[in-house]
């Protein structure tokens, strides 16, 4: 079946998609912010730049950091970040109970056409 992907759009310009949700919650996994975007083969700067813009988008801190050393430094999710990520996959579970029969229907249609075709 068709799997469903959700972006969302805000009136000032902004989004939060499903690269955003899925960087948060690999940087929640690794620990590191390096390591969650080497994990998407994403480069450190652009996984940087997003965390930045969720940031803005939000209004506070998404991942918070700290500086290597002899301990060796990493990153972790905040409370915000978190939220966004339950608020976001709990929208996505919902559209997708909502459009699983168009979604199967559709599924069906791909399948037919390329059972055609062969």
């Amino acid at each position: 079946m068709a799997d469903l992907s959700i972006r969302i759009d805000f009136e000032s310009g902004r989004m939060l998609g499903p690269g955003m949700i899925e960087l948060l919650e690999r940087v929640g996994t690794h620990g590191s912010i390096r390591q969650a975007a080497a994990s998407m083969a994403m480069s450190y700067r652009k996984a940087w730049l997003l965390i930045r813009g969720l940031e803005e988008s939000f209004g506070g801190a998404v991942v918070s950091t700290a500086t290597g050393g002899a301990a060796g430094g990493g990153a972790a999710l905040t409370p915000l970040g978190q939220k966004l990520i339950e608020t976001y996959r709990r929208i996505e579970r919902g559209a997708a109970r909502a459009a699983s029969a168009d979604l199967k229907a559709l599924s069906a249609l791909v399948r037919a056409g390329a059972k055609q075709k062969a």
